[in-house]
């Protein structure tokens, strides 16, 4: 069938002698003249011809052969049997029993399995055939880019274009997207899976960094987050293979395919947003998804529907909410630090010391260990401010015998009266005064960088602007230091007098 529309396309485009079109194509002449001359009388045109499937084709240039054999009756089954193949259970073995039930002089287990091999690899069917409905969902970004122009500026904005496709049905899914980022992965994904109204048992992503942070053919790493974003929609990441083509053919076929049918026919037209080119997008992509399969005889949106639906599981009732981790320490005051707001979060003091894992999202932020999540709060994004429950408080409010407000204080006032105010001040604001165990800590330790001295006068300094917080008087100390250091090198005396009898001038040198 190839052949055939080769033939037609160097007769039509570019005008070759049956005998040149013979040479280029490794055709007999007879055999081509034959193509040509069936083609003129069909009266149909050459871009009618490029469309047709193969058996169309296939019928107008060939004639039928013993309609009534019972291999022609057969293979006439196989789209509908390759249908039934994508099903839960199903075999060939069990197709043919089915089929010899109902035809008991039919063709023997060995021909019908050797016609219907011969018709799936005729037709490079084996990608859609052998996929079980429901399985996986790969996905990949295209090589190449679209684009639009943004209105405001007038700049040309290139655009990532994602690509997820359902290996046994074919289903398409195709979004251009602002990045490759995980946000945005991750959202083009969970559009992905609700375009095709469930989810698949795995998701198959092409070694993404926003997925896969390193890829192993044993025990891949995954993005945390891309991690969790599968459990929330209860399916696992299969990440395919570095270096194995066949893993990912599906979706790096439907690339191509995305090529020709989408990237083409928007080639010469201009877009002002995101929305306006994926809105185009998708009116191209349903003409994609309903368009007839080579001698399947049903669409890819048809064959999704009739067999592949139901083989996904239900969405979750809410969207994934963007979530975040972080693997942190808690502090010797049981406060975990929430990097991003910089914020503290109280856990029961027994884990001080312990490692947890930090997962948060726009409202809410959750702290675990061991796997069990211990607390969870209404994120809030004040800086350096606490956030504390009561219960996880020690008894009298102490960390241990080693550390209490009092302690803090004594230690603060050897240093001098400045720094013991300042001291009192930051724990007597706190509601709970463990709340600034750390940043007295952190205060007072700066008389082992800087000496006593400097420490009080960068509290004095912050007393006079009531700007009393670990910050300030970290910056303050540093800067004091400087500005010390830089007096002492303007005032450092010369090793010799400017005038000394025994010092030649100038004029013993003339």
């Amino acid at each position: 069938m190839k052949k055939i529309r080769e033939v037609i396309r160097l007769k039509v485009d570019s005008n070759l002698s049956n005998r040149k079109i013979s040479e280029a194509l490794k055709v007999s002449r007879p055999v081509v003249t034959k193509i040509i001359k069936t083609y003129v009388d069909s009266k149909l045109s050459a871009s009618r011809i490029y469309e047709m499937s193969n058996t169309e084709l296939e019928g107008i240039f060939f004639a039928k052969k013993d309609e009534g054999s019972s291999a022609n009756k057969l293979i006439k089954n196989f789209p509908a049997y390759a249908i039934e193949l994508k099903k839960k259970g199903v075999t060939l073995q069990l197709l043919w029993e089915e089929y010899i039930e109902k035809n008991p002089d039919g063709l023997r287990s060995s021909q019908f399995n050797y016609h219907f091999h011969k018709w799936k690899q005729d037709e490079k069917l084996s990608m859609h055939i052998e996929h079980k409905t429901g399985d996986k969902m790969y996905i990949d970004y295209t090589g190449h880019k679209l684009s639009y122009i943004d209105k405001n500026t007038g700049n040309i904005v290139s655009t990532e274009v994602y690509v997820a496709i359902l290996p046994a049905s074919q289903l398409t899914y195709v979004e251009a997207s602002v990045s490759q980022k995980q946000e945005d992965f991750m959202r083009s994904t969970e559009r992905a899976l609700w375009y095709f109204g469930g989810v698949p048992s795995a998701l198959v992503p092409d070694n993404l960094k926003s997925g896969v942070i390193k890829a192993n053919i044993y025990e891949p790493e995954i993005n945390k987050l891309f991690a969790d974003f599968a459990d929330h929609y209860r399916t696992v990441v299969v990440p395919a293979r570095s270096r194995k083509p066949k893993d990912k053919a599906h979706v790096e076929n439907a690339v191509k395919i995305s090529y020709r049918r989408i990237f083409a026919p928007l080639r010469n037209k201009t877009f002002y947003s995101l929305e306006e080119l994926n809105n185009a997008i998708k009116e191209k992509l349903e003409i994609h998804n309903n368009k007839k399969l080579s001698k399947m005889e049903v669409s890819r949106r048809e064959l999704f529907e009739e067999v592949e639906k139901q083989a996904l599981r239900p969405l979750p009732n809410n969207k994934y909410p963007l979530r975040y981790i972080e693997d942190c320490r808690v502090a010797f005051n049981y406060h975990v630090e929430l990097k991003k707001d910089h914020h503290y979060y109280s856990v029961p003091y027994i884990l001080r010391g312990k490692q947890v894992k930090v997962i948060y999202d726009e409202r809410n932020v959750s702290i675990y260990h061991d796997n069990i999540r211990v607390v969870q709060y209404k994120r809030s994004v004040l800086a350096h401010k606490y956030t504390t429950t009561r219960e996880h408080m020690p008894e009298k409010h102490r960390y241990n015998e080693d550390w209490s407000p009092e302690k803090f204080k004594w230690w603060a006032g050897n240093i001098g009266k400045h720094t013991k105010w300042a001291i009192s001040y930051i724990l007597d604001t706190k509601r709970y005064p463990e709340q600034g165990f750390k940043s007295c800590l952190g205060i007072l330790n700066k008389a082992k960088t800087y000496g006593n001295d400097l420490l009080e006068l960068a509290c004095r300094n912050a007393c006079n602007i009531e700007r009393i917080n670990y910050t300030y008087i970290s910056d303050e100390i540093s800067r004091i230091k400087k500005q010390y250091d830089e007096e002492i090198e303007d005032k450092q005396p010369s090793l010799l007098p400017e005038i000394h009898k025994n010092i030649r001038g100038k004029e013993n040198y003339k």
